[in-house]
């Protein structure tokens, strides 16, 4: 199982951390190996339905001995096959084929899902990992005005008003850097379960996530999501699986046949009887054949048409799924095109926040002017990283999303 999963995940990311984790989760996942399971014990099933009826045998002993004209019968040993109508074993094994490939498909579709939440998981904790940095850079950042702020005091050239508000500052920063950190330690446990490993071991995340650069075409994707998403590929291989049960149905009101011998063991005759040669010779054999006829067709009639309803649910579950994914398709790539546009906006809006709070300190270091004008502006600073790296993770996260409609 291990060997497949490997393969699976190792072609997505090559030997980057998140690729790691994505092996481990394939290898330790209680709920993949249910998968993996369920889909070898699916395969198991074909053999079974391809056999034939195990063979009958039976044995009798006369208690009280029938007398022949070549001797009393003693013992009688029958053995017997039957034998479905033509086609049947075949049949059901095609039927058990076509459910196993459906199996498949759920596996395939349980190992996108986990990539898809472990993907996720990743990216909420690189997230909350930089926010706790950027939030930290900024509460030193406050710090150092604070500092200045005293100092302008202490010469008298500041109000102790501008020290109390770069205070008030910091507490609340040093408040929310509380809850981010109680939120990487849930996110962190989180994430390990998804492996299945320690939940407090320390999760690796880079210094900045990559940024993928795909232009998604709806009209392409659709397309793509119709061939390739495991969900309806169950479904079309459920609905050739009804196909084969309907078949079947239609083969069991068939007659079925049994061949077989029966093996009669001939004792001697106290008084042989006149003209008799034969006189204790050790068996008489008697073939036989049987024929089952299904007489009470109603039952496979209901059969076959069950089999066709269900064929119409299945087709009717697949239009169903399919406009879902289209409606989720649209949502995601609106989402992902959204944090592209928003990822150079806030980058361009740091930026000129980081030059705007460069002159008010110069006039504030000079002229003693501006200093709630300052905070304001780091305040604006600090959205706008943030919000850099929101739109980084979402970004990721959407494009993670288009590929698990896509069956990757």
């Amino acid at each position: 199982m291990a060997l497949l999963l490997l393969n699976i995940f190792g072609m997505l990311h090559g030997q980057d951390m998140l690729g790691h984790y994505l092996k481990e989760a394939a290898e330790h996942n209680p709920g993949l190996k249910a998968s993996y399971n369920a889909y070898m014990a699916e395969l198991e099933k074909i053999p079974q339905a391809g056999a034939f009826p195990d063979p009958e045998i039976g044995f009798g002993y006369f208690i009280q001995p029938v007398e022949t004209r070549v001797g009393p019968q003693q013992l009688r040993i029958s053995a017997s096959q039957m034998l479905p109508w033509f086609g049947m074993p075949g049949a059901r094994e095609d039927l058990m084929t076509e459910k196993a490939k459906a199996s498949r498909e759920a596996l395939e579709e349980a190992m996108s899902e986990l990539a898809y939440e472990v993907k996720v998981a990743y990216y909420n904790l690189y997230l909350t990992e930089r926010s706790i940095d950027i939030t930290r850079e900024n509460v030193e950042i406050l710090n150092t005005l604070r500092k200045l702020a005293l100092n302008r005091l202490e010469t008298g050239t500041a109000s102790a008003v501008d020290v109390l508000r770069v205070e008030i500052e910091i507490s609340d920063l040093e408040n929310q850097l509380v809850d981010l950190m109680e939120l990487k330690i849930s996110q962190q446990v989180e994430f390990n379960n998804l492996l299945n490993v320690d939940p407090e071991r320390e999760v690796l995340l880079p210094d900045e996530l990559s940024i993928p650069d795909v232009a998604f075409e709806s009209i392409a994707i659709r397309d793509s999501i119709r061939q390739g998403n495991h969900a309806i590929k169950r479904l079309d291989f459920l609905e050739q699986a009804l196909l084969k049960q309907e078949d079947v149905a239609g083969k069991s009101g068939m007659p079925s046949f049994s061949v077989g011998i029966d093996y009669i063991m001939i004792g001697r005759s106290e008084g042989p009887l006149p003209g008799s040669y034969t006189s204790g010779r050790d068996a008489i054999i008697f073939p036989k054949i049987g024929v089952s006829i299904p007489i009470y067709r109603k039952k496979y009639k209901s059969m076959v048409r069950e089999a066709v309803y269900m064929q119409d649910a299945v087709a009717s579950q697949r239009e169903e799924k399919l406009n879902r994914l289209e409606t989720l398709q649209a949502k995601t790539g609106r989402e992902y095109r959204d944090a592209g546009r928003r990822l150079p906006l806030y980058r361009l809006q740091a930026e000129r926040a980081e030059k705007v709070i460069k002159l008010l300190e110069t006039e504030y270091a000079t002229m003693g002017t501006n200093f709630e004008e300052i905070l304001r502006m780091e305040r604006q600073l600090l959205r706008f990283r943030l919000e850099t790296e929101k739109a980084r993770a979402d970004k990721n996260a959407a494009f993670a999303f288009v590929n698990f409609l896509l069956g990757k």
